[in-house]
């Protein structure tokens, strides 16, 4: 609404008139819409300008003695021109840090920008509410990450390993890598606690450099976790698709390209692009302000475990050298070419163990899924164990760069001696090298029936060793069971001599035949009593009663006669009418299959 100049002197002019009149001046400043003091005023100032002092007056005082001057005004403008990215309270706190007497205000600043034309008008977004959280000592927790971006000069974009500590936003780990694998990882942090100590906690997202506990088909430990669990540091993961749990790496992340990455050239090689990277995080540590931290930086708020700073000492003087006393467990070193490794690994619920894709697997039976296994492992043999005892031998289809892969990623060691004898070894083809009358071993199952599989065919080794694992000794023309370390038979060799190399599990027989096993006495048998209160035994019936049915008797086979015992008490005696073999010697069923490390007498019956 625009007011005439003129005709609002003429109203106070009236009102005033009346006032000289003699009216009531309460009266009059009613009916005028104002108050006693204003109508006073205008009284005075007609008196003594006439219609020029009813006019209105500027408001504008006479002197700002705060007034900011024209000088810091336009080095305010002059620093917005020359770091487009600092905001007022950055430009404030640097002009409070020159040493002026009167240091603008975060505000003033920002008006001074407004009204210069320097602050780029946006549409106001209202922000997601995070729950913010901070450790409450520098060393308490470290964030990690990869972050890509390192351009070079023959075209290739490197990534970097990039640490920093929660509390005090202090950069610990800004590392430029050829390859991100779990070994490069792994020694960069290992040489970050070798310089500032080792961190209580370690947080990072779910990459497979960091954990391994999305592996498919089961969770592994990598690298990265061993030396964490070695080093006593809690490891913690965020939820997948959680970029915001790790926040401050990932606004570092952001900084760094902001403020470096996005205008540097391609570097000529990978160490020049690292010296730039250590000038630039030097000056973010030492010489940047953080507002996270109320404007102080980071070096002045961190405390390495490794150079612990004097009362005397001012936090700027700082010494970050290598100074640690702390033993950091770091990444194995890869073993000679042509040494054997062995490691730890966890049988997956399929059985099938991928040493290295596409190139060894090692089959488990699918009863020890769950189980972890040892693996020892050459150019020649993989052999695989479980608490010391072999479970299977397989020919090693390793290459020297492939030792060095299970060295990085399952922490594999230098080996030990050779826990069984070699596999036996194979030409570029796949075909195994076999001298001619060299005697091979391979370990079978004995069925229940007394029978082995081998070669395709089912061949009778004998009752007594069913259900046990045996050793059998292809020597030329014969085959010897080995069980005990005690030759237990030996028959024809059923599988021809141009085959042998292509028995699975199959390798070179180290030791010579042993003995057959010593005489052990008289022969026993189990049999249970039928409800009639008889059993029979090699065709022959013998009677014990009604009263001793349902139990599990033990028969001892004398030459002449049959010794019946239950426990250790003696039933009967009866004579022996038929002399052919006795081929069964077990009871079936449940609860009453013979204890291998014991005899039939050792384990009762549950009716006993």
């Amino acid at each position: 609404m625009v007011v005439d100049v003129q005709q609002l002197a003429e109203y106070r002019y009236r009102a005033v008139r009346e006032v000289l009149g003699g009216s009531p001046i309460g009266e009059v400043a009613v009916r005028y819409g104002t108050s006693r003091q204003t109508l006073h005023g205008w009284r005075r100032r007609f008196e003594q300008e006439g219609m020029q002092g009813l006019l209105d007056r500027s408001r504008r005082p006479r002197n700002s003695p705060t007034r900011l001057s024209a000088e810091v005004e336009a080095e305010i403008c002059e620093l917005r021109r020359r770091h487009p990215r600092w905001g007022a309270r950055r430009i404030a706190h640097e002009l409070a840090g020159r040493g002026q007497e009167s240091a603008p205000s975060r505000a003033t600043v920002h008006r001074v920008l407004s009204r210069n034309g320097l602050v780029r008008a946006q549409e106001q977004q209202h922000p997601r509410k995070y729950r913010r959280w901070q450790r409450e000592a520098p060393m308490h927790l470290w964030q990690m990450d990869l972050v890509g971006g390192v351009p070079l000069a023959d075209e290739r974009e490197c990534k970097m390993v990039t640490g920093i500590d929660d509390h005090s936003r202090f950069v610990v780990i800004a590392t430029a890598v050829a390859v991100p694998s779990a070994r490069a990882v792994c020694s960069v942090f290992s040489a970050a606690m070798r310089r500032y100590g080792v961190p209580f906690e370690v947080l990072t997202d779910n990459g497979k450099q960091f954990t391994g506990r999305h592996q498919r088909p089961q969770p592994v430990e990598v690298l990265f976790e061993r030396i964490c669990r070695e080093n006593g540091i809690n490891q913690r993961l965020t939820k997948p698709r959680s970029p915001t749990t790790t926040g401050k790496i990932e606004r570092f992340h952001r900084t760094l390209r902001e403020e470096f990455l996005d205008h540097v050239v391609p570097f000529e090689s990978l160490a020049s692009a690292q010296e730039a990277i250590d000038g630039w995080v030097h000056a973010y540590n030492h010489q940047r302000p953080h507002q996270a931290l109320h404007m102080a930086t980071p070096i002045s708020l961190f405390r390495p475990h490794a150079a612990p700073v004097r009362d005397d000492e001012h936090p700027e003087q700082v010494n970050t050298e290598p100074k640690l006393a702390i033993e950091v467990v770091e990444p194995p070193a890869l073993p000679p070419q042509g040494t054997a490794v062995e490691f730890e690994v966890r049988v997956p619920p399929s059985g099938e163990i991928a040493l290295v894709t596409g190139r060894q697997r090692v089959s488990i039976h699918q009863a020890l899924a769950g189980r972890t296994l040892t693996v020892w492992a050459n150019h020649r043999s993989v052999h695989v164990l479980l608490d010391g005892h072999l479970v299977t031998t397989t020919p090693s289809r390793l290459r020297p760069e492939d030792i060095a892969y299970l060295t990085m990623r399952y922490g594999a060691r230098p080996a030990g001696p050779e826990p069984a004898p070699a596999a036996l070894p194979r030409a570029r083809s796949g075909t195994a090298i076999l001298a001619a009358g060299e005697p091979i071993e391979v370990e079978r199952k004995v069925h229940r029936d007394g029978i082995v599989c081998l070669a395709g065919g089912r061949h009778q080794v004998g009752f007594a060793l069913a259900n046990r694992t045996i050793t059998l000794r292809l020597d030329g023309h014969l085959m010897h069971a080995i069980a005990d370390n005690a030759l237990m038979g030996t028959w024809p060799c059923p599988v021809p001599a141009d085959r042998l190399g292509q028995l699975h599990g199959a390798r070179t027989a180290a030791s010579p035949l042993p003995p057959p096993p010593l005489p052990t006495g008289a022969i026993r048998a189990q049999r249970k009593v039928h409800s009639s209160g008889r059993f029979q035994i090699n065709g022959q019936f013998i009677k014990l009663g009604p009263r001793h049915a349902g139990k599990i008797v033990t028969v001892v086979i004398e030459d002449t006669h049959y010794r019946i015992l239950h426990g250790e008490n003696e039933l009967a005696v009866r004579p022996r009418k038929k002399l052919g073999p006795i081929t069964r010697l077990y009871v079936k069923g449940m609860g009453t299959q013979r204890d291998r490390q014991g005899s039939p007498d050792d384990k009762p019956s549950k009716k006993s």
